[in-house]
């Protein structure tokens, strides 16, 4: 399948609620996407993501260069044998520039985290990111879906619907929880209840992820949570921009990490390190430990491929790193 004169590139990106993984050309063309749930088990994503990827393109597909990236984007790439290991702030930024050179800030909301990308003449500025509190994410609409027992892909429409939000304090879970209840038994209906989380949500991540930040247009808005069209209404509503969504927008960190393999590849050409598509057919094994060496205690994280130690990470001395003779062997 591989045509004369192209190469194809995969980025992986592997979050705690979603594994994506995105295939492009040498002229950076999407070929095939997937997007699954992590379900708690990077490995078993990543393996089960490149079976998909490999029933979709075919085995005859060669890929010529590999990049991770996502909060598991170590584990990630030892599991596919990336070329290039990245954090999801340049992926996001790469594939945001990508589509549209001029954009200027990216917002970015996931099912677990979000963040914010502030960009001038193409090069990343500022950042933020919010990972400890999930009134900011995905999972907050989520939760007050199954509370109203609402599909959460409904509720871009129903926010949509109505012409009266609600006021919902959206600082905290816990506070939207009982203030929706509330709202609930006072006898709202549910589409003005739901326009107000969509707008809680919008107000908590311009508040604290946004907060100080620079916003400009051209403004990208991608992530899982970019499909509800009442947080894009909301965020026009409070922002007073248009809000652009990428047709891909919930796998723009794996094709910014396929970007960046390109990139990788095209400046320092090799043979890729990718495994090929028989990694879902490898046996991966993690374990950890802590080293009491020192103070530190630091938290040691080995894997093994087909019982073989591959790769280890944990330690700040470096003491349980690899060496070169035992990385030769890989």
């Amino acid at each position: 399948m591989k045509e004369k004169g192209n190469n194809y590139f995969l980025g992986v990106d592997v979050g705690s609620i979603s594994t994506n993984l995105a295939v492009i050309n040498q002229t950076q063309d999407l070929i095939e996407s997937v997007y699954i749930r992590t379900e708690g088990k990077p490995v078993d994503s990543v393996q089960r993501g490149i079976k998909i990827m490999q029933e979709k393109l075919g085995n005859n597909l060669e890929i010529t260069g590999a990049g991770s990236t996502g909060s598991a984007r170590q584990l990630t790439g030892v599991i596919v044998g990336a070329d290039i290991v990245k954090n999801e702030i340049t992926a996001h930024a790469l594939a945001s520039l990508d589509l549209n050179p001029e954009v200027q800030t990216v917002m970015e909301i996931g099912g677990q985290d979000s963040k914010i990308i502030i960009i001038r003449n193409g090069i990343v500025v500022d950042f933020a990111m919010n990972t400890v509190c999930a009134a900011g994410t995905g999972s907050f609409l989520d939760m007050q879906a199954s509370r109203l027992d609402i599909p959460i892909e409904d509720f871009g429409d129903l926010a949509l619907q109505s012409d009266n939000a609600v006021s919902i304090a959206g600082r905290c879970t816990v506070f939207a929880e009982s203030d929706m209840i509330h709202k609930q038994q006072l006898g709202h209906p549910a589409k003005d209840i739901i326009k107000g989380l969509c707008e809680a949500l919008a107000r908590n991540y311009l508040n604290n992820v946004g907060k100080g930040k620079d916003i400009k247009p051209p403004i990208m808005f991608q992530g899982g949570v970019a499909a509800n069209a009442g947080m894009r209404e909301s965020f026009e509503k409070y922002l007073e921009y248009e809000i652009m969504i990428p047709e891909n927008y919930d796998v723009m960190g794996a094709i910014g990490a396929a970007i960046l393999a390109k990139e990788e590849m095209n400046k320092r050409p090799r043979n890729t390190s990718f495994y090929g598509w028989d990694i879902p057919e490898m046996d991966f094994k993690t374990t950890g430990f802590e080293c009491d060496g020192c103070p530190n205690i630091c938290e040691i994280v080995e894997i093994r491929k087909n019982e073989q130690l591959v790769a280890r990470w944990g330690s700040r001395c470096g003491k349980w790193d690899l060496t070169d003779e035992e990385a030769a062997f890989i």
